[in-house]
């Protein structure tokens, strides 16, 4: 076995471990968590909040960190270097369009982040239908103008994904919840925009990160979708409606 093959497998089972970290604290933040810190007096929370969250926020950043460094990794080894990126009767390769959808999916955070300080972002129906627009246009360009393969337009649309959602944790939710529980530990109110915001990064992670699950099983979901990319954008829909409705769920959810 080469040593890229060895690189490669350990990588993809780095990949899905830490995976696994970080999307389960994003669940058990926006499933559980929320709902239960709700419940609190201002006493409780002091106690609480300054133990539970550092050691939560721990995990759920690094698990996203991992993710995201041996996904790029995966990327360079499986695609890049692997041979995946193009079908096999493809003869443009690295064209114009090619190079620069690629530099699209890793710079698409500085949009979405435009977009997500605006009085958009906090209308979760309107960011949606404008999400599923922009996803579909950049799923388009990457079949018809960068002609990508069907399991390449996938992972990159999913690496597009996991881009936002880890800059989200590192540059914005992070941040915000260091100073959250530093004035919950002193007793005081944190500004309102911390919460605010923090909260609404994490929602909007926790959208993304049913449709990215589908991409990153693109090499089974070839068969039905094969020469088809509205079927991703199928997905992407049918991923933000099953979070939309497990929210529901998380709030009807008592304790004892």
């Amino acid at each position: 076995m080469e040593v890229t093959e060895i690189i490669s497998v350990l990588s993809r089972w780095l990949h899905v471990a830490a995976g696994i970290m970080w999307i389960g604290h994003l669940y058990f933040f926006n499933f559980v968590n929320a709902q239960f810190t709700a419940t609190l007096d201002g006493d409780t929370k002091k106690k609480v909040v300054p133990e539970l969250a550092p050691r939560a926020l721990y995990w759920f950043r690094w698990g996203a960190a991992y993710t995201w460094i041996t996904g790029v990794l995966l990327l360079l080894l499986v695609y890049y270097h692997g041979g995946l990126m193009f079908e096999a009767n493809n003869m443009d390769g690295w064209s114009t369009g090619a190079i620069t959808m690629v530099a699209a999916t890793f710079l698409g955070f500085a949009l979405y982040d435009i977009l997500a300080k605006t009085s958009l972002g906090k209308n979760h129906l309107v960011f949606g239908l404008i999400s599923v627009a922009l996803i579909a246009l950049a799923t388009w360009l990457m079949v018809d103008w960068a002609l990508f393969s069907f399991r390449a337009y996938n992972i990159h649309i999913g690496a597009l994904f996991g881009t936002i959602m880890a800059a989200n944790v590192w540059m914005r939710i992070w941040p915000a919840q260091k100073k959250i529980i530093a004035a919950v530990k002193e007793g005081a109110a944190p500004e309102a925009s911390f919460p605010a915001m923090a909260g609404l990064r994490s929602r909007h992670n926790t959208f993304l990160s049913v449709p990215l699950i589908w991409t990153m099983i693109n090499a089974h979901t070839a068969v039905p979708a094969a020469n088809h990319w509205y079927y991703l954008i199928g997905a992407v829909v049918l991923g933000f409606v099953a979070v939309w409705m497990t929210y529901g769920k998380a709030g009807k959810v008592k304790g004892f």
